[in-house]
């Protein structure tokens, strides 16, 4: 099935003869307007205290809520990936980074109501003074400290997140 298969009209001019271009792309036959279905960015963090323990979260929401999560989330427009890295991990746990450091990506599929959001997820190593005062807030349930020796790549429930902890620990 097409990534745009929901698209049924054109975003420009409105007309309803958006049909597929090719694998990533529509195109309007009534005004040729073509969109390019490329992929959303987005950051998830590994952050580490001075004593070299990782601060986690639990998934408030779905998709696997419940589930083991690295803080992070969706790069805002007009909005470097690193400032989205210090931007999702104060709105989710109030903590305030020193430094952050690109690590690798991986590419995604989010569910979101009913809808795959293709994305490519960059995941950073990040430093924090203390995790005092961190509480789980936006989409975080709860906040879960522990030593990188003792992280379970099967303990998080999103596929990205479960490659990005395999990576890590290696």
């Amino acid at each position: 099935m097409h990534p745009l298969h929901q698209f049924a009209y054109c975003p420009k001019c409105g007309a309803k003869t958006f049909v597929e271009r090719n694998e990533k792309a529509k195109q309007c036959t009534t005004c040729g307007f073509v969109y390019y279905f490329n992929p959303s960015s987005a950051v998830a963090c590994f952050i580490r205290n001075p004593e070299g323990e990782l601060l986690l979260v639990r998934r408030a929401k779905e998709p696997a809520k419940g589930t083991l999560d690295l803080p992070g989330g969706f790069v805002d427009m007009y909005e470097s990936a690193e400032e989205a890295a210090h931007r999702e991990v104060k709105e989710e746990t109030g903590l305030d980074l020193t430094d952050c450091r690109y690590l690798f990506s991986i590419p995604n599929i989010y569910p979101y109501c009913g809808f795959d959001v293709h994305t490519v997820d960059m995941f950073f190593e990040c430093l924090t003074e203390s995790f005092d005062g961190a509480k789980a807030e936006d989409d975080a349930a709860e906040i879960v400290i522990l030593p990188a020796s003792q992280l379970n790549p099967d303990d998080f429930g999103l596929q990205s997140i479960k490659k990005a902890v395999g990576r890590y620990i290696k």
